[in-house]
């Protein structure tokens, strides 16, 4: 556009005549100037808009980063607490791998906002200053130019308008010269006086031509320097800066697309590694996990006797807490009877602190809390034993270098680890007797085993009392294996038996009023309600819990302290004498 203005402008002055005066030549550079100015402004106001557009560009970006890292510290495992057990998990340990990757890609999008901001934003508006102040500087030299040029131009004007001016003087001066010369009547004197005007008009003619000449000669010397190396110069200076921004803009452009592709290869390596970890997951391996977490040790029920009503059978009551229906007149006691909807026996878990040996606990448990333990203690051994070590090694160093230190000084806390040392291996020593005693009842027994042991049971009621006897005594409702262990006639089927009951309903000896609202959430409990009538079917035994019944398929223990309860003295009286049947 720049060149084609100028060769316009320099066709244009080609045409022109000189002192051609219906045509101001020296206008055309202005309206040239004029355009060149607005268009020279639309480019820096489209740069400064570029410019706009890349700073929310790394606005965006970094708002996105921000968003994604706190998105990935919200789901991230808070320490200390029951979610980081949840990350033994295959499945939960790939989700953490993705919430780390994602902040990594977090981490590049904020790449992308500095390298925009330094490489782009910074650069461009440095730039741009500069860039105006260039304009700034071309266009006040086009219009010093086009000033000097019009001050050429007024200087010729009035040279040319006072040359004509003494022309037509001259001419009037020597018409009336020769008016008077012709004249008879004129003297001579008059006509010597018109001479001499007429002279003096022409010399002043003379002048003014001459003076009219040198400043036409001195203007277009000016004027070929202004329109042919000048303003030329000037476009030429100003096409080049206008060249300069639209390569300028360009190389931002590709600067834009670089910094994004820089960070392409970084983040492609976050999306593998979420894939790796989606890879790494096992269902196989998850699966074991919750078998190994949950599984008890528990042995399934054996299968139920056929139970011969046709023939007279004594029927007998436990006096355990369970309320456990024994022996119907045969040899061999019953496995499995009805549960009402429960296979494992009845297990009330501690709010509180439980027993030191974790005998409340199913096997399978209560192994793991064994070892858990004994894992600890162990470390807290050598925690001790590294202590003693190295205050040993320091009373060494006192020995040999007394003034550093009283080795006497060190004796006491010496004495004090050795305390602690002994008293934990004695801890030790227990809790590995107990796991000794869990890992050799674990193995599962077959179906010949329970049965042997349920004969054990019936030929010696005696020790089945005492069992029964001892879980009743046991004030959390947890199992025991005190005195069977004593005897050769063990017998661990009892401690599954107790929680199954007759085919028959216990029968109902009272009622009870809900006290406070007890929110039943252990195995074998039952959940009431503030104000809620019940029906009573066993009675506290000493153990804290009362057996109740809300209908036929719901009955369970409640706290005793949460219930007022109202036996009826005759279901009283035949429960009491039922337990003298039984014993």
């Amino acid at each position: 556009m720049l060149v084609a203005a100028g060769q316009f402008l320099s066709s244009d002055i080609k045409r022109i005549p000189t002192l051609d005066k219906e045509i101001p030549f020296y206008l055309f550079p202005q309206d040239q100037f004029d355009n060149l100015e607005k268009h020279t402004q639309w480019g820096i106001d489209v740069l400064e808009k570029y410019i706009k557009f890349v700073k929310e560009r790394t606005e965006i970006e970094l708002s996105y980063a921000k968003q994604l890292r706190n998105l990935s510290k919200k789901y991230q495992p808070k320490k200390n607490s029951k979610e980081e057990e949840e990350y033994r998990y295959t499945s939960t340990r790939a989700f953490l791998a993705t919430l780390n990757e994602m902040n990594d890609y977090a981490g590049q999008h904020e790449v992308i906002s500095e390298n925009m901001t330094s490489l782009i934003t910074g650069e461009l508006t440095r730039y741009v200053q500069e860039l105006k102040q260039e304009r700034k500087s071309h266009f006040h030299d086009g219009r010093k130019a086009q000033q000097h040029i019009e001050t050429c131009w007024k200087q010729l004007e009035a040279s040319k308008r006072r040359f004509e001016r003494d022309c037509k003087e001259a001419d009037r001066a020597q018409q009336y010269f020769e008016k008077m010369d012709a004249d008879i009547n004129v003297t001579k004197a008059d006509v010597e006086k018109a001479r001499q005007q007429a002279q003096l008009r022409h010399q002043m003619a003379e002048d003014s031509k001459a003076e009219y000449s040198s400043t036409l000669q001195k203007f277009n010397s000016e004027q070929h320097d202004h329109y042919y190396t000048h303003i030329p110069n000037i476009f030429q200076k100003i096409q080049e800066m206008e060249e300069r921004r639209i390569v300028r803009i360009g190389e931002s452009m590709k600067t834009f697309a670089e910094v994004d592709r820089q960070v392409i290869p970084i983040i492609g390596k976050c999306l593998d590694e979420i894939t790796k970890a989606a890879e790494s997951i096992d269902h196989k391996n998850d699966s074991q996990l919750v078998i190994e977490a949950f599984k008890s040790g528990f042995e399934p029920p054996g299968d139920i006797d056929f139970e011969d009503f046709t023939q007279p059978m004594k029927r007998t009551v436990s006096e355990s807490s369970l309320s456990n229906s024994r022996g119907d007149g045969k040899s061999e006691p019953k496995f499995g009877g009805k549960s009402k909807g429960k296979l494992w026996p009845f297990i009330k878990k501690n709010k509180g602190a439980g027993p030191e040996d974790f005998s409340n606990l199913p096997p399978e448990q209560r192994r793991k809390k064994l070892q858990q333990k004994v894992d600890e203690l162990n470390k807290d051994i050598q925690k001790e034993m590294d202590q003693r070590d190295a205050l040993t090694k320091m009373k060494d160093v006192y020995i040999k270098n007394p003034q550093m230190g009283d080795a006497a000084s060190v004796d006491h806390r010496l004495a004090e680890l050795g305390q602690n040392i002994e008293k934990l291996r004695l801890e030790v020593q227990k809790f590995e007797g107990w796991l000794a005693e869990v890992e050799g009842r674990l193995p599962m027994r077959t179906e010949q085993a329970r049965r042997q042991s349920g004969l054990y049971e019936a030929q010696n009621t005696s020790a089945v009392n005492s069992c029964a006897q001892d879980r009743e005594s046991s004030p959390d409702g947890s199992y025991t294996e005190e005195q069977s262990q004593e005897t050769e006639m063990k017998v661990p089927a009892t401690d599954f038996d107790d929680e199954f009951d007759d085919e028959e309903p216990l029968p109902t000896i009272g009622t009870c009023k809900a006290l406070y609202t007890f929110e039943g959430q252990n195995e074998g409990t039952i959940s009431v309600a503030e104000g809620e009538m019940l029906y009573v079917i066993e009675e506290d035994k000493g153990d804290g819990w009362t057996r109740i019944r809300r209908n036929e398929d719901e009955e369970g223990y409640v706290p005793t302290s949460y219930v007022e309860v109202y036996l009826d003295k005759n279901a009283k009286d035949v429960y009491k004498s039922l337990q003298k049947i039984s014993e």
